[in-house]
């Protein structure tokens, strides 16, 4: 199988969470970063990553639709959110380098780019502007889940008192 060694740039940047994170980052170095990988197909019901499982990357979301789950020591599942294209996956993880918070499997035949944590955190060394981006979109996600938390937080006193 052969691999395209220019992998355009609009696979790094394939739609708004990629596309703010990645912005202004110079082309030859998106491709340098991505290096021989091309967009991945994954069938459906693929799973990327399980929560708990160490990180080994990002996942770029170039097509398709994936879960985000995460599970309790009694086997339930509760479903998070569905990323589309565009969206970057196990983001958190990978600069941590602690386990995923989450299992993200594929719900429709999907493409994705698989960048390893060691060229990603290179990436980010070498580009201090994508880096803060990156700080941004994490801080965007923090502040949305505790939103999250303080609305069932308080529509569980507000039923308490019911």
């Amino acid at each position: 199988m052969s691999r395209n060694r220019d992998v355009p740039v609009s696979v790094l940047s394939p739609g708004p969470a990629s596309e703010r994170i990645f912005s202004g980052a110079p082309a030859h170095a998106l491709r340098q970063m991505a290096g021989a990988r091309s967009p991945r197909p994954y069938p459906v019901g693929a799973v990327l990553f399980r929560e708990g499982e160490p990180a080994e990357g990002i996942f770029l979301l170039v097509r398709g639709t994936v879960k985000l789950s995460v599970g309790s020591s009694h086997g339930d599942t509760l479903l998070l959110r569905t990323a589309g294209a565009g969206e970057i996956l196990g983001l958190s993880a990978t600069l941590t380098g602690q386990g995923h918070e989450v299992t993200a499997e594929t719900t429709t035949d999907s493409q994705l780019v698989f960048i390893p944590r060691r060229d990603f955190l290179r990436f980010l060394r070498e580009h201090s502007d994508v880096c803060l981006r990156v700080v941004e979109s994490l801080s965007n996600d923090v502040y949305a889940a505790y939103e999250r938390v303080r609305m069932l937080g308080l529509a569980r006193i507000h039923h308490n008192h019911n």
